[in-house]
């Protein structure tokens, strides 16, 4: 049974990815606060500046897997994430890493694609375009990275955040110009557990299949909660009416579809 270590266990992708690969998986995690629903010897407390104490995990767990959903300070993770490759360099373990559609944030124009070359504007985007190359350069083809868009659980701060405005009669405010995807938790950790159990290389980009603007992504969302509530407020993104396109499309055709989801689905679900 592979061991796999998933580094940010406790976080929404983290805890849907232990629910997930518990069956068929010798699991291990990490968390930060919160613990998780593994047993006590299989996780860890660990901080991203705490070095030694992954590379003592690392050495004891000996993991031919380790999933990377962490958050944190951008320089201590991009150290974190150097030393967790160099730790691996010469061992056989598989590193995913998931990265996300800021890599694209530089280039509103269109959806991106896989091959197309991320460019950035924000200190997450480049943040996490360095990570990525970093970790390519010293891992090679035994790292993958899994970028994604919006994540969106049952109990995601996202969906919590629209039932408490609802309720509180709280304005959202949304981009009636920003076309998105957007991906569930539970989804994404099947999506996970197909690309690790058929061994797939390369970059993956994950979301739902279709496209639709934020705002009209709320509001069919508040429409089907009932709310008689105009609690929407639209802005133009950059102050520009012109269509903008923060989305990851892609041209892989190794993902079945029936591990595809559009953003209807992703509503029906969450209701």
């Amino acid at each position: 049974m592979e061991k796999v270590l998933i580094l940010g266990a406790s976080g929404l992708v983290g805890r849907a990815l232990i629910d997930e690969l518990k069956d068929g998986y010798d699991l291990y995690g990490t968390y930060g606060s919160s613990v998780t629903s593994l047993s006590d010897d299989k996780q860890f407390q660990l901080k991203v500046q705490q070095i030694d104490n992954l590379k003592e995990i690392i050495r004891s767990i000996k993991p031919d897997i380790v999933i990377s959903c962490l958050r944190g300070d951008f320089d201590q993770q991009l150290k974190f994430h150097e030393e967790l490759a160099m730790e691996l360099r010469n061992k056989s373990s598989r590193v995913y890493y998931f990265s996300t559609t800021n890599v694209f944030d530089g280039n509103f124009s269109r959806p991106h694609t896989e091959t197309d070359i991320p460019i950035s504007e924000s200190d997450y985007g480049n943040f996490k375009i360095e990570s990525e190359n970093m970790l390519k350069e010293i891992l090679n083809e035994r790292v993958m990275i899994i970028r994604i868009p919006a994540i969106w659980g049952k109990d995601s701060p996202r969906w919590n955040s629209i039932k408490e405005s609802i309720k509180n009669n709280k304005v959202i405010d949304v981009y009636s110009n920003l076309v998105c995807n957007n991906l569930l938790d539970v989804l994404l950790a099947k999506q996970m557990r197909f690309i690790i159990e058929n061994k797939l290389k390369g970059i993956f980009h994950l979301g739902s299949v279709d496209m639709m603007t934020q705002g009209q992504f709320y509001e069919k969302i508040i429409s089907k909660l009932g709310s008689k509530k105009s609690i929407l407020q639209y802005h133009l993104f950059q102050d520009n009416a012109d269509t903008c396109y923060f989305t990851l499309k892609s041209n892989r055709n190794d993902i079945p579809m029936s591990l595809q989801s559009t953003n209807k689905d992703i509503i029906t679900y969450l209701l």
